[in-house]
């Protein structure tokens, strides 16, 4: 009997790690036609924080063409229009498009610069009721200046206000492909975050017991932002003689487990 019990754990086992998710496509954007879908998509204004204190509505930010999005960070030529020395464009699905969980993939290629901080990131959707950090926030690739890394990281109460980034780890890199484009991508499952690049794992932020508040706010609708910044306080200064920068986005994809 204790045998024909092993053999059944050892088979369930081997069979547990062979198992692979299947995922059904529920979503896709590919970028055709010249003019952004305004019924998911809006350009991300100007904000006080690093990451958004270089947005601009400036069309010479944004081109649509071959059934890609280009996002530019450029040098402003009219200071006398624009106090900000830098022009940046930025797409979000703020208040349009939800994502319910699953798995979310977004196509990119990156042209680095020297202070260029492309990123591709989540929010919750109902973000003005959570506020930040408690609402969380889900960095799916983040790439500085030249770098042949991305960064892919999770903020939340817990990592940021508690200072909570080593008792589960909030972050990790993997490897890119710095001239190429690159799938990044991450998984929402119930009890844990799983971040990939071109297919392959880097990084898995599960869910712990802890009498600590706001560990795992991640099981709620989330919103998209796909931005090219330029400077700040992580990347540093920027070289303006090495802009244009350039994000390059082929397609964004969004599966349901099967």
């Amino acid at each position: 009997m204790r045998k024909a019990f092993l053999v059944w754990v050892m088979g369930c086992l081997l069979l547990s790690c062979q198992h692979q998710p299947e995922w059904q496509l529920v979503w896709e954007e590919n970028f055709d036609g010249t003019e952004l879908d305004t019924t998911v998509w809006s350009k991300i204004s100007r904000g006080k924080p690093d990451w958004q204190n270089t947005m601009s509505y400036d069309e010479r930010c944004y081109e649509l063409s071959n059934g890609t999005l280009i996002l530019r960070g450029i040098v402003n030529d009219d200071l006398q229009k624009d106090p900000s020395p830098y022009l940046t464009g930025g797409v979000w699905s703020k208040g349009k498009k939800a994502f319910d969980g699953g798995r979310v993939e977004v196509k990119a290629k990156l042209k680095g610069a020297q202070g260029a901080w492309p990123a591709i990131w989540m929010l919750p959707f109902e973000s003005e009721k959570y506020g930040w950090p408690k609402g969380g926030e889900v960095d799916i690739m983040e790439r500085l200046n030249y770098d042949s890394i991305a960064y892919q990281t999770v903020h939340s109460y817990y990592t940021y206000t508690l200072g909570e980034n080593k008792n589960p780890r909030n972050g990790s890199t993997g490897s890119i492909n710095p001239h190429d484009y690159n799938v990044y991508g991450v998984d929402f499952w119930p009890d844990s975050l799983v971040f990939h690049i071109n297919g392959t794992k880097t990084f898995t932020y599960p869910r712990i017991e802890t009498d600590k508040e706001g560990q795992f706010p991640f099981n709620k609708l989330q919103y998209l932002l796909i931005d090219m910044q330029l400077g700040g306080a992580w990347v540093g200064e920027v070289d303006p003689t090495g802009l244009p920068s350039e994000m390059t986005v082929d397609w964004v994809r969004h599966y349901q487990y099967k």
